[in-house]
């Protein structure tokens, strides 16, 4: 899909990959492009830069979504991109985390996903066509060391995209799922750390990522990786799963050991 004269909406507009999707896709020269964020400000300064319409929203409130749909139509009709890229993550695990961690990430994670769908699939099936982003994570294909919600969630995430590709893939629906790996946003935390090095690859600024976010659109591509060695990864997965579990477990022991050591040096 070429985006020039396009309508475009993208959730957690305000910063990090989705403020650097903003930018990007203004420079093709889109109709007219909305910058959706719970934080409002920041959505509001993102707009006025590039010259877009600012919306707070919640997007794991389905009224929410439904409003910001509705007002994106109002001001420049039918939205022919939608990229639902906000999310929230920490760190986890089933024993202790509280159930409502659990709960506000499934709606944030996954079920904005699934409200956006359901506000614009109907007027893009009537219409022919229409573009589905999906941000997700490798967390979403690989999972996650210690996030554990954020690695459910973001597998749930995959799992909707393809099953959207296949299902409306010959009805002009267009689906593509980023799947990034270390960017550099708040998210990564310190780029340096253990954990980091050891599983976020190369480091990409926001901005690279979204140069591949939008050849990916233009070549209607449904995979969107940001580092090759996602690609080895994925492959070792499928090849022998049973050794890939023993190795991500000799990784988890591994950098449990380096932030130990790195705590203890801090104590010192």
């Amino acid at each position: 899909m070429e985006l020039k004269d396009r309508v475009v909406v993208v959730t957690g507009g305000a910063s990090g990959i989705g403020q650097a999707m903003c930018r990007r896709f203004t420079r093709e020269g889109v109709r007219g492009i909305v910058v959706a964020d719970l934080n409002g400000d920041g959505a509001a300064k993102v707009a006025e830069e590039i010259g877009g319409f600012a919306v707070t929203v919640d997007v794991g409130v389905e009224e929410e979504i439904n409003r910001l749909v509705q007002e994106t139509e109002k001001r420049y009709g039918p939205i022919d991109l939608f990229c639902s890229n906000a999310a929230i993550g920490s760190e986890g695990d089933p024993l202790s985390t509280p159930l409502k961690v659990w709960q506000d990430q499934w709606q944030v994670n996954v079920m904005a996903h699934v409200y956006a769908v359901r506000a614009v699939l109907p007027g893009m099936l009537e219409r022919g066509e229409g573009y589905l982003l999906h941000t997700s994570s490798m967390a979403g294909i690989l999972t996650s060391l210690g996030m554990l919600q954020y690695a459910v969630t973001k597998h749930a995430v995959v799992g909707l995209a393809e099953w959207l590709s296949i299902t409306y893939g010959n009805r002009g629906i267009r689906v593509s799922c980023l799947c990034p790996l270390g960017v550099r946003t708040p998210m990564l935390g310190d780029p340096n750390s253990p954990f980091a090095r050891a599983v976020a690859g190369t480091i990409r600024e926001p901005e690279e990522v979204a140069d591949m976010v939008m050849d990916a659109i233009t070549e209607e591509r449904f995979l969107i990786l940001t580092d090759e060695i996602a690609q080895v990864w994925m492959e070792r997965k499928t090849q022998d799963l049973e050794r890939w579990l023993r190795g991500m477990r000799r990784l988890e022991e591994k950098i449990e050991a380096e932030m130990t050591l790195a705590e203890d040096k801090v104590q010192q």
